[in-house]
């Protein structure tokens, strides 16, 4: 039983940073996916692949783990530069590229 700890990034379509400042702790598969034969759905029988705890900090998720004795793998955040655009910039006089209107 691994998991994994992380901090996950931004939704691609939502500019908001609201959940990617929680840290995240969920457990690798164990088991691999199969097939029913009567409907052709695809299940698991691994429960802890829909686990997934969310934590304030990475020592709060780190302790948990060393708690429960859980293996765990932490990967480091990647932080984003926001690039911060007044929209006024959009008509001064000495802007590079074509007019929009």
């Amino acid at each position: 039983m691994t998991a994994r700890i992380y901090r996950p990034g931004r939704s691609a379509t939502q500019s908001g940073e609201a959940l990617s400042k929680l840290w995240v702790l969920e457990f690798a598969p164990e088991f691999a996916p199969d097939i029913d034969p009567l409907m052709g759905w695809t299940g698991s029988r691994d429960m802890r692949r829909e686990v997934r705890l969310r934590f304030g900090s990475m020592e709060e998720a780190i302790a948990y783990a060393e708690k429960n004795g859980i293996a765990y793998t932490l990967e480091p955040p990647k932080e984003t530069k926001r690039q911060l655009i007044s929209y006024s910039d959009n008509f001064r006089s000495t802007r590079h590229g074509l007019w929009t209107h």
